[in-house]
């Protein structure tokens, strides 16, 4: 499938973006390859073939939720290089 200059102009326009005429003489010949290559693609029978999400069957892998005893705050603070008020103190990042 051929696609023209106008398209490839007027898809530009839409995308906001600037083609000099170098880059639109380009991309009629890579925008008509793909389109070609999709044709192509088209005449496969896909009619037996189920639709995917993903190629692979995926599950959840993550382990169950159980609750149990969480950090004190001394043991949350303990590596901290400075505290304050119970907090992680931390340099003031202002300018």
């Amino acid at each position: 499938m051929k696609i023209s200059a106008d398209e490839v102009r007027h898809v530009a326009r839409l995308s906001r973006l600037e083609l000099d005429e170098a880059e639109v003489v380009r991309f009629c010949s890579d925008l008509g390859r793909i389109l070609e290559y999709m044709d192509l693609l088209m005449e496969n029978d896909t009619r037996d073939v189920e639709a995917l999400s993903h190629p692979l069957k995926i599950f959840n892998v993550m382990r169950q939720d159980q609750p149990r005893p969480s950090q004190s705050l001394d043991e949350a603070l303990e590596n901290a290089p400075e505290t304050e008020a119970a907090a992680i103190r931390v340099p003031a990042v202002l300018e």
